[in-house]
């Protein structure tokens, strides 16, 4: 994944651009960067964020970079933004996507011209890179982001700043956000709504799927209209999104409520079943307090999360040091813990690993019972289009682990869509054989019916594709 912001201001821009990019630390882990355009030209920095907070990194970079207008970004894979030199003149990049013929692009444009990559460690492409030279192809910016965002299979939003102003692009199909705000001295380009509000901006449009526009200090002038269909990732406001973020209308924190209230419905037990209703911090805080308003079972915080020192910034990349952690984030509560028949909720389930271990913690802890409810259906596809998972294969869902021993290799397509039906017989039988893998003492998953009725928005609008397999 990964976050954006930028800035286009009649005075310097880089108080703005700083705390509006540092707003977006939730969405990456391990790259971060800035890049100004003033009188003195371009200024860019880009800094490790694995082992230290965003503003800790760039804490110098605000006294030192100046420029009315800027792109920044928080990147969970790839250094950027770039800077590139092209027939278009000197313009920097930021992207935030997946592309999935990454390497079938990569050779024609080899073969097709002299250049050649720069690869990351790991031997990976930077897809920011990649981006830039498809746009490279075209005789202006307008055809060659199109150009780049047909290409692409996959899904691709950038930003791009130029000496003339600021091109924002949202993905073909709007899978990601790209809202703008307005004050008196200027505009701002963002990923996240709320991360402007502070700074004094109000808000001025959101981008619709496909559209580009040019930002400056003056205005925003339209480039290319927006697409009439949308597929915007409804896990934005599962578990990606912040609690204070709005997409399409309907804010982070006030879908988690409904989204809890309607597992609440479903499942209708009460003080006679179950003692408190608690949710996974940070993301399942919101859906547990929706469900237990809705069940009329108090609310409790068993464990409390430890970020002073562990924010998500600071989660390395290796899954069993991430799974660690987790762990030892969660502090327990024993008072609210022991002898409690507690009803837990986590915004997904797609390992399985760090919710066992939460699990075995509570019993540890002294719970009597475990009733666990993930606010998503199961993960039955890995994404194609905004990397939310860090999983490197479908295989590592556990909901496909079990569906391979169960089924072997070549699982058709029918098969894999009855597992999927909350209805069938095989959907019962894989939700008890997770059950019994991870420990709890009851499974329910959210229906997809139910958590697309929470987010409100038209469903033929909501990508569903991790859950379902439709595109």
């Amino acid at each position: 994944m990964g976050g954006f912001f930028a800035t286009a201001l009649k005075n310097d821009c880089v108080f703005d651009l700083f705390f509006g990019t540092d707003y977006h630390s939730h969405l990456g882990t391990r790259r971060a960067g800035l890049v100004t355009f003033g009188d003195d030209g371009f200024n860019r920095a880009i800094h490790n964020i694995e082992n230290s907070p965003f503003r800790t990194k760039f804490e110098k970079e605000i006294h030192e970079m100046s420029g009315h207008m800027g792109i920044g970004c928080i990147s969970d894979y790839e250094p950027q933004p770039l800077m590139v030199r092209s027939h278009h003149g000197t313009y920097a990049i930021t992207t935030v996507g997946k592309i999935n013929n990454q390497e079938a692009l990569a050779e024609e444009i080899i073969k097709g011209s002299s250049m050649h990559f720069m690869e990351m460690s790991g031997g990976m492409i930077n897809a920011t890179e990649l981006v830039a030279a498809l746009i490279n192809q075209k005789d202006n910016l307008i055809e060659g982001i199109q150009y780049a965002q047909e290409r692409i299979d996959g899904s691709m939003t950038m930003l791009l700043l130029t000496a003339g102003g600021v091109y924002c692009a949202r993905d073909r199909l709007g899978r990601t956000p790209v809202v703008i705000g307005h004050k008196e001295d200027g505009f701002c380009a963002s990923f996240e709504e709320f991360a402007y509000l502070n700074l004094g901006y109000t808000d001025y449009k959101e981008l619709g799927p496909g559209e580009i526009v040019v930002m400056t200090p003056e205005g925003v002038t339209t480039l290319a209209q927006p697409g009439k269909d949308m597929k915007i990732c409804t896990f934005l406001w599962v578990y990606y999104g912040y609690p204070s973020s709005t997409y399409e209308g309907m804010s982070v924190e006030r879908m988690r409520y409904n989204c809890g209230a309607r597992m609440a419905m479903r499942d209708r037990l009460t003080r006679d079943d179950i003692d408190i209703v608690a949710g996974v911090p940070d993301s399942g805080t919101a859906h547990a307090v929706g469900y237990a308003n809705a069940s009329g079972v108090p609310f409790s915080r068993p464990f409390i999360k430890y970020t002073p020192t562990w924010p998500r910034s600071f989660m390395p990349t290796m899954q069993s040091k991430r799974d660690l952690i987790a762990r030892m984030k969660l502090i327990p509560v024993h008072e609210l813990i022991e002898n409690q028949r507690m009803l837990l909720i986590d915004d997904s389930i797609v390992r399985g690993t760090q919710l066992r271990e939460t699990t075995e913690f509570l019993y540890q802890s002294g719970a009597k019972e475990v009733h666990v409810r993930p606010a998503c259906p199961p993960i039955m596809f890995g994404c194609k289009y905004i990397n939310f998972s860090r999983s490197s294969s479908e295989m590592e869902l556990i909901a496909r682990r079990v569906i391979l021993k169960e089924e072997g290799e070549d699982v058709e397509r029918g098969i894999l869509e009855d597992y999927a039906n909350p209805d069938s017989d095989r959907y019962a039988m894989m939700l008890e054989k997770i059950r019994q893998q991870l420990g709890f003492t009851s499974l329910s998953y959210n229906r997809l019916d139910d958590m697309l009725e929470a987010v409100g928005v038209d469903r033929s609008k909501l990508c569903t594709y991790c859950w379902d397999g439709r595109e």
